[in-house]
């Protein structure tokens, strides 16, 4: 099931109390702060079972996978594999037992190519970063920036943010219309904040944001490809529900829901589909 094995360790101290994770399985011990905060970024994340004394966990984000180690005493964790005395990869092992379990969710994001490892300290500065603005547009877009997204199109192009349900048959449109005409062009990049309403569109995008190549399975997605996005039991859906819990927060009821600036440094709302983009992209900072 997993391909990118770690041949090194770090040793991380976990002064923060423990929190627990809303996915967890009855019996399952709560997972270290450190490891919540992967949850709420987007990253799916599984109980190993308890080796040598320590709690094993596994993390999964945009296809490659960790593996965490929880130290007897509870006050650190250490990354990395663990092995038996007589030289036997135990961690293998309990990735096995966990195959056994028909752990969907990961044996989906298992088969992406590799992408760049999500560092725990950065994770934890961007969740925690809290800036004050001097009005609620300002506060809504910095929401917004910090949001769970993936990005579609150029770096080099103008961004709009839009959050999108997986079933959301406007949000396809939309993304149809801006896929060939827009973002393909180089014209503009779409920030699409993932969200659903209904637990099978949850645990769709939950995968998606999880996905080390969200562009090609959600192109799959819209030119009707049923495997592309499937639904499994076992998506930890913590931080989609954070973008869901934003989109509530600040009253935005429908999707696709878009937010940009202006070239005028003004936020600007749209909602449903664009029925003039060009006019929207003439006012975007070029």
């Amino acid at each position: 099931m997993f391909r990118n094995i770690l041949l090194f360790i770090l040793v991380l101290g976990v002064s923060a109390p423990i929190a627990p994770s809303s996915w967890a399985q009855e019996g399952d011990p709560e997972m270290p702060e450190a490891l919540s905060v992967l949850a709420e970024r987007g990253a799916q994340s599984r109980y190993l079972g308890v080796r040598h004394g320590m709690q094993g966990w596994v993390t999964m984000f945009k296809g490659q996978e960790q593996y965490y180690y929880v130290t007897p005493d509870g006050q650190g964790f250490l990354m990395g594999l663990l092995f038996d005395k007589d030289g036997q990869m135990a961690t293998i092992n309990q990735v096995r037992e966990l195959q056994k379990n028909s752990d969907d969710a990961l044996d989906i994001l298992a088969v992406d190519k590799e992408a760049p490892e999500m560092d725990l300290a950065d994770a934890k500065q961007k969740a925690q970063k809290d800036f004050e603005y001097k009005s609620p547009a300002e506060r809504m877009f910095a929401d917004v920036e910090n949001s769970n997204w993936l990005a579609f199109g150029s770096e080099k192009a103008p961004v709009v943010y839009s959050f999108m349900d997986p079933q959301c048959s406007h949000c396809h449109s939309f993304m149809q219309d801006m896929r060939k005409k827009y973002i393909d062009k180089g014209l503009v990049q779409v920030r699409m904040i993932p969200v659903g309403f209904r637990e099978d569109t949850l645990s769709q995008a939950a995968l998606l944001l999880a996905s080390s190549d969200p562009q090609m399975r959600w192109y799959r997605h819209l030119d009707g490809d049923k495997k592309a996005l499937p639904v499994a039991k076992s998506t930890d859906t913590q931080g989609v529900q954070k973008n869901l819990s934003l989109m509530q927060a600040w009253k935005f009821d429908v999707t696709p829901m878009t937010i940009y600036r202006g070239k005028d440094g003004k936020v600007k709302i749209m909602r449903g589909r664009a029925q003039d983009m060009n006019k929207i992209l003439t006012d975007l900072p070029s």
